[in-house]
Order: structure tokens, then sequence, then C-alpha cells
């Protein structure tokens, strides 16, 4: 069996009880890891995540989950943990202290004879989508595009590394809190298969001949399972911070499921 969780936002100064939440997820891995081969973690796990050069303490507000990643890779359990745009910052302290495999962009993969695209979804535009939105929809793209790429720079990234954690941690955590707010307040559902990014994406890199069974991805918050075509779908995984939804692929059948209300 492997799974698929996306969007944790484990740390989110938005969530009420973050021990509790964290702990929420760390009882799902536990629950797969009972008949699980691999466990892709797509984006977005940590809230914020920054690798400083300097010790940085508030990690072991992680420990229940980094212990449990650790657990699971000693089992023979592979962990694909890709990063999203929440938690970009990991230079090689994660690998080595739990054992998963880092992703640091999209990946192909075959899984019981089936094709996967993998990625968190952040910055997965079609080339020719943004040039027919609304100049003002436009502009908030191509910020935040512009944004991520200030967020990946290699130079930038090591100037911050360079801060003092709490520093870099107050100001991270409080960035991602306002996203978080933010989303609470004007939550962005389905937009339709017209006009949703990562289904236009998926169906771009079909009609290119780069064909994969399935397209799956975190970032949006949303579920969705769609048919592109007779032997493709897009799988979108909705959240592990308010919906603890996930993805199973058994075999060759991939369904999206839902965490037990009883268990949460």
């Amino acid at each position: 069996m492997v799974y698929f969780l996306s969007d944790a936002h484990l740390g989110s100064r938005a969530i009420e009880n973050p021990q509790a939440h964290q702990q929420t997820l760390v009882a799902m891995l536990e629950d797969m890891a009972q008949d699980a081969s691999a466990i892709y973690l797509l984006g977005d796990i940590f809230d914020f995540w920054c690798e400083y050069f300097w010790r940085d303490r508030s990690k072991e507000q992680y420990r229940p989950f980094l212990n449990t990643l650790k657990q699971l890779t000693s089992k023979g359990i592979e962990i694909h943990f890709f990063i999203g745009n929440h938690d970009i910052w990991t230079f090689g302290w994660l690998a080595k202290e739990t054992g998963v495999q880092v992703h640091r962009g999209p990946a192909s993969v075959t899984v019981g004879g089936k094709t996967l695209y993998l990625a968190h979804g952040d910055g997965l535009v079609p080339s020719h989508y943004v040039e027919n939105l609304p100049k003002q929809v436009q502009k908030k793209i191509r910020s935040f595009i512009l944004l991520r790429k200030v967020f990946h720079n290699p130079v930038l990234q090591f100037l911050f590394r360079l801060l003092p954690p709490a520093w870099g941690n107050a100001f991270g955590y409080e960035w991602a809190k306002r996203s978080r707010l933010k989303e609470l307040a004007h939550p962005c559902g389905y937009k339709g298969e017209e006009k949703e990014e990562l289904v236009l994406f998926a169906k771009e890199m079909e009609q290119q001949g780069k064909h994969h069974d399935y397209y799956i991805f975190g970032h949006r918050h949303i579920e969705l399972d769609l048919m592109l075509s007779r032997d493709s779908r897009i799988i979108i995984l909705g959240d592990c911070w308010q919906q603890f939804t996930y993805g199973k692929l058994d075999g060759t059948t991939m369904t999206l499921e839902m965490k037990d209300n009883e268990d949460n």
C-alpha cells in the first residue's frame, strides 16, 4: 500500500491546539504504517520550517512527529518528503534526523505499474493560462511567482539561515499564520475544470505527450478526483490541517480517504 498526504501545517499559530493536531497526524502515520510500503508527504507538512546555521530548539516542538518518521523509516517504509511553499528551507538536517528522502521539486515515479506525477503544486501554472486572466488576477499570480523565486534563491536562503532562529521563526510563523487566517476568512474552493490551475497544468502535460496515469498534488486544500481522459486522473489531496484527508494506492486503484472523525 502507498499513501499520500499533504498540508498538515504543523506548528501553525492559527491552530488552537497544535500538540493535539500533531498527535492526530502521528496517529494517521502509525495507522498507515501497518500496511504501507511508502508514504509520500506532498508539501507544507510544516507551517514554517528553516534549518539555520545555529541550533534551533524550537524544532523540539515537532519531536513526536519526527520520532514517528524515524521509526517508520527504520522499519523499511519509504518516506518521501516534498517541499511545499511553507517548508522550503530544509538543507539536510531533516533527512539525517528522520531518514526521509527529500524532494525539492516534482517527481515522476512508477508504482504498481502506474506512472505518477507528484508535486506540492505551488508554481505549477500552464504557460498560456495567466495571459487570459483579468489583469488583477494576473498581478496576484505573478506576485506569488516572484515571491516563490525569492524564497528559492540560494543567496537569500543562505542569508536567512544566518539569522538567530528566534528572529527568523518570529517572522516565518507570523507570515504563515496570516496565510492560514486569510484562508479561514476567505476559503478558495474548487474553481471548476476550466479555471483550476493544477487541472489545466495536468491537461497541458497530457497534450504535450508527457502522459501519467495519476497527477497527485497538495497545496490547494481541496479534495478533487477528476478524470482527465480515459487513462489519466488528477488527485488533489485536501489537507491534514482541517480535513485530514489522504490518498491511498492499493495496487492499481487510487482512492481519496478521510481519517475517521472518532479518531480525531
